[in-house]
């Protein structure tokens, strides 16, 4: 007699209408109509306005749940990443209930949910069809490519409008600074930090030359967009998600190559690498510049900044360590007027870590930790291997390493055009890996 493998508590609600004809008539095309919504989304992501982007976010969402209520119950474990989501999702509850204003939070939680639902509905499309990774990709680039033109195109229009992310105050006074569809230098950075990672893995991994162009065309206009933002955040999340990705693709394929290129090519690129990285800093004017504000202390008026913010988001901490404030910036905005610094209003702590600790507490920031951590694990194990998405894995690391470079001095990441590709990343690091 063979025994049916157990359904985990947590899904045994999936299922509830399978078996049934309208169940039966939708779900062959329930993968066609979840890679189609979310190639639209990956694709509109910068272009889209916060309503159209709500709008597709939600319609995830509602997707995932039919076709979690329409398809068989999983019978395989919830796996280590959703493991850790749901142990932040159950302290972001908490944190709620307990919040001292628990209606404000409530909106950030909710906002929590909405991507979590993107996420899993990513999930369950790459789990189930994973050739769908080349085509949610193509819809990233696209829309990458489109914004990386129109803020390249920034630089021979009417200099009006970026001067005013000039900062007289700064160290770097006078620079001007492209930022696109999304108004904002520093999103712009954060956004293209994921994709830059992934457009050189497609790359390597598509075979069409008329697909390569596109990838290569992606990376570049996309890269030379990233410096004209001249985002400091934004360049620290750049050099590690390609470092990263380039230390990867050695180790991978230094397997070929003889012995004695196998033990010394890895650290002779390396050091060469770092070489280029140190005389662009030292001749380049522009990026020696933005680099000297980011020693120059609280004498940049943009450090000044975000050294008081923090000092506050630090005295949030104390008083509220264990479960913090509750999620979101609606509550943030709230409460962090109690402990900002005379003239330093501010939207977030401008620092992921504090972020997260100030919303849910020190466990909420070990939960995300660990969640980091155990992604990379899993993405590691894929170095010497071929499955299918084995290189996007690779990929996926060195994006997930660059948003957290980035995250350590700003809070983009919580922007929508940012996070969505940051659940991207940890849908292909968390789905079922296959030789399909």
């Amino acid at each position: 007699m063979v025994s049916t493998p157990a359904i985990p508590w947590l899904l045994r609600w999936q299922g509830l209408w399978h078996g049934g004809a309208k169940s039966s008539r939708l779900a062959p095309l329930l993968p066609q109509l979840a890679g189609g919504l979310l190639v639209a989304l990956l694709l509109l992501l910068p272009l889209a306005d916060r309503g159209g982007l709500g709008l597709l976010i939600s319609a995830c969402s509602v997707l995932w749940l039919v076709w979690c209520l329409s398809a068989p119950p999983s019978s395989k474990p919830l796996g280590a990443i959703n493991g850790w989501l749901l142990a932040y999702l159950a302290l972001a509850l908490l944190a709620t209930g307990f919040s001292p204003v628990p209606a404000a939070a409530a909106k950030g939680l909710f906002k929590l949910l909405s991507y979590l639902g993107v996420y899993a509905l990513m999930r369950r499309l790459l789990d189930e069809a994973p050739r769908w990774w080349d085509r949610l990709l193509a819809g990233l680039l696209l829309g990458e490519l489109i914004t990386a033109v129109i803020g390249l195109r920034q630089l021979y229009g009417d200099t009006t409008e970026l001067a005013r992310w000039a900062d007289p105050n700064s160290v770097a006074d006078g620079t001007q600074r492209i930022y696109s569809s999304l108004e904002n230098p520093n999103l712009l950075a954060g956004y293209l930090i994921p994709i830059l990672p992934l457009a050189l893995v497609a790359l390597l991994r598509w075979r069409s030359p008329w697909l390569r162009l596109f990838a290569l065309t992606s990376f570049l206009l996309g890269a030379v967009a990233m410096l004209f933002t001249y985002s400091r955040g934004g360049w620290i999340g750049m050099v590690l998600a390609l470092a990263v990705l380039g230390l990867l693709l050695l180790l991978r394929f230094s397997r070929l190559l003889a012995a004695p290129l196998k033990r010394w090519l890895p650290p002779l690129v390396i050091a060469f690498v770092v070489l280029a990285l140190v005389v662009a800093a030292v001749k380049v004017e522009p990026l020696r510049v933005r680099l000297m504000s980011m020693a120059a202390g609280r004498e940049d008026s943009s450090n000044n900044f975000r050294i008081n913010v923090w000092l506050a988001a630090i005295e949030m901490i104390q008083d509220r360590p264990w479960l913090g404030i509750g999620p979101g910036n609606t509550i943030f905005n709230l409460i962090y007027p109690l402990y900002q610094q005379p003239r330093f209003t501010a939207l977030s702590a401008y620092s992921v870590p504090l972020e997260l600790a100030v919303e849910t507490g020190i466990p909420g920031l070990l939960a995300v930790f660990g969640l980091l951590i155990t992604s990379l694990k899993i993405g590691f194990s894929q170095i010497y291997r071929d499955l299918f998405l084995s290189l996007p894995c690779l990929g996926a690391i060195a994006a997930l390493v660059g948003l957290a470079g980035h995250g350590f001095v700003d809070t983009i990441f919580f922007r929508p055009e940012v996070q969505i590709s940051g659940w991207f990343v940890l849908a292909t690091l968390g789905a079922k890996q296959t030789d399909d």
